[in-house]
């Protein structure tokens, strides 16, 4: 296997687990939240920046004024003008450019928008029903039941916003993914199975052209 895989996912819809158990199943990287990590040894930004920023867009211009008197990198290659927001995503983008050098799974944060120019990407989109969905992300948080649904929702729109503001493409849209999976249709399983058999397929085809 030697392609890159991205993974957008909804929240609650497995995706994160799903990315994970594939990435083992190939012996690879797997970042998610590993990215942030990885982005602030790279940028000299502090990792608490990159956390509260994650998957978000930062409005207030006063916050990002105010904001903006944190560490820059040592290099010097961000603008100190420049909102915060605008660097933290700027970095992140330096570092998946790198990490997109040799097969990985990529969680979030663009990196299919941001590796589109590589022809061993292959992108992927995980959703899952709302009934789902609410199951798991009321295992997973301390979030009453009946709060889980207006949690998923606006969480989903938080990730929304973000892809839509940095990459001027629809999130989720299924034209700019090569395979679009319901993990409730077919379990976490069935979706990492379904990704493996799909990532067969489009490197055979590949290398044929």
């Amino acid at each position: 296997m030697n392609s890159i895989i991205t993974i957008g996912r909804e929240f609650g819809s497995g995706g994160r687990e799903i990315g994970r158990r594939l990435a083992d199943s190939y012996g690879i990287k797997f970042y998610d939240k590993e990215l942030l990590e990885q982005a602030a040894k790279d940028s000299g930004i502090c990792e608490e920046l990159f956390i509260r920023h994650d998957e978000s867009v930062t409005n207030s211009f006063l916050y990002s004024l105010v904001m903006g008197t944190y560490p820059m990198s040592a290099d010097g290659r961000f603008n100190p003008e420049m909102p915060l927001n605008h660097r933290i995503f700027l970095a992140q983008f330096d570092t998946i450019k790198k990490l997109g050098d040799s097969p990985c799974v990529i969680v979030g944060r663009c990196a299919d928008y941001v590796l589109a120019v590589k022809k061993n990407v292959i992108n992927i989109f995980i959703t899952a029903d709302m009934p789902d969905k609410k199951r798991r992300i009321a295992e997973r948080y301390d979030i009453e039941k009946m709060k889980a649904d207006d949690f998923i929702k606006k969480t989903d729109k938080r990730r929304a916003n973000y892809y839509e503001y940095y990459t001027d493409r629809k999130w989720g849209a299924a034209k700019y993914h090569h395979l679009v999976v319901n993990s409730s249709a077919v379990g976490i399983e069935g979706a990492v199975q379904l990704i493996r058999d799909f990532v067969e397929l489009a490197e055979k085809h590949r290398n044929e052209r």
